[in-house]
């Protein structure tokens, strides 16, 4: 016991602070982080429950107090997970940066590389463009050995999760003829986040389906032709569900590109641990991935002649497509198996 124990001591104890612990990512994400055998939660920040403690805002256990964001010490952290909304991180990054402490923004704020495309897609001037130089997409399976050095990883989006993973390896292995992807998803309501809205009310939502901000209107959309090269024609959904989302795209490859050649394509995250293919002939669904750091995919043979495929990808949204995915960038950036705390 006294070896175990010693032991115990000198693992790394990484020690995490969080921005926004009282919405949907922020709340999952300190859950995920109470898990992890070697972070601390140093503080938590809120804005209106400031001076309550989570356990009065969620039906949870978790006793963890809750600051104002004026209150937090910077200096007491090695790593910061901005869970605020998109268009106010900025001034919170700078002053992380600025303070020697790592930064996991889990808003859109630094996910572009360019200003003029954070601009155009979302309407104001970005205030910090050299930091969108630096920023590394958190993306693992695409940007593992950046994640690893960088002082600051911009999350990706759920919906983009959902999307440039199925595409990424028929992108590198060339087999797409046509750069024009069209992009069907569904996400859970969780994925608008906490904020009262009427269209997330459970009157608005239980037994309807609706679509919103489709063909070219969706701010993911710059995220996913980003990281994929490829044209994107966007139909967004909400589904009468709390978490999860299930992205279906049409592809035009090669034609005559025959399956096992598209699956062999895959082989690219062959030994990825978040990251499933599913045997021919069969479709994932959202059981296969809530609660969990996965993405799971299918393919389905339209015509092989002509070379159109779908693909179905499901992911949970606040998982995998947020605050996993976090957790997942922050094990890379402090050199631990990424899949601690997740598995």
């Amino acid at each position: 016991m006294a070896l175990a124990c010693s032991a115990m001591e000198k693992r790394l104890m990484i020690r995490a602070g969080i921005y926004g612990a009282t919405g949907y990512t922020g709340f999952e994400l300190i859950k995920l982080l109470h898990q992890h055998p070697q972070v601390q939660i140093t503080f938590a920040t809120a804005r209106s429950a400031a001076g309550q403690r989570l356990s009065d805002v969620f039906p949870t256990l978790l006793d963890v107090p809750l600051i104002r964001a004026e209150d937090a010490d910077l200096t007491s952290v090695d790593v910061v997970f901005c869970c605020l909304p998109h268009g106010t991180t900025v001034p919170t990054v700078q002053q992380a940066l600025a303070a020697g402490t790592r930064v996991i923004d889990l808003s859109a704020d630094f996910r572009l590389h360019h200003a003029d495309d954070y601009a155009r897609w979302y309407g104001n001037p970005h205030t910090a463009p050299e930091l969108l130089k630096e920023a590394v997409y958190g993306l693992p399976e695409l940007h593992r050995a950046h994640i690893r050095g960088a002082r600051l990883v911009a999350n990706p989006g759920c919906y983009p999760t959902s999307v440039i993973l199925p595409l990424h390896p028929l992108v590198q292995a060339g087999l797409l003829a046509d750069r024009t992807v069209i992009v069907d998803s569904k996400s859970g309501v969780s994925g608008a986040g906490r904020s009262l809205s009427l269209k997330t009310h459970f009157g608005e939502t239980h037994e309807t389906f609706s679509a919103y901000n489709i063909g070219r209107s969706h701010r993911h959309i710059a995220e996913m032709e980003q990281e994929t090269g490829t044209q994107i024609i966007f139909s967004p959904h909400l589904l009468p569900v709390y978490r999860g989302i299930l992205s279906t795209m049409y592809v035009n490859l090669i034609p005559g590109t025959e399956p096992d050649t598209v699956r062999e394509a895959y082989g690219l995250f062959a030994d990825e641990p978040f990251v499933r293919l599913l045997p021919a002939g069969r479709l994932p669904e959202l059981r296969h991935v809530v609660h969990t750091n996965l993405c799971v995919i299918g393919l389905h043979a339209v015509d092989v002649a002509a070379g159109r495929y779908i693909l179905v990808t499901v992911e949970d949204n606040l998982i995998k497509g947020a605050s996993g995915q976090a957790v997942q960038n922050m094990n890379l950036m402090f050199g631990l198996d990424e899949t601690t705390g997740l598995c």
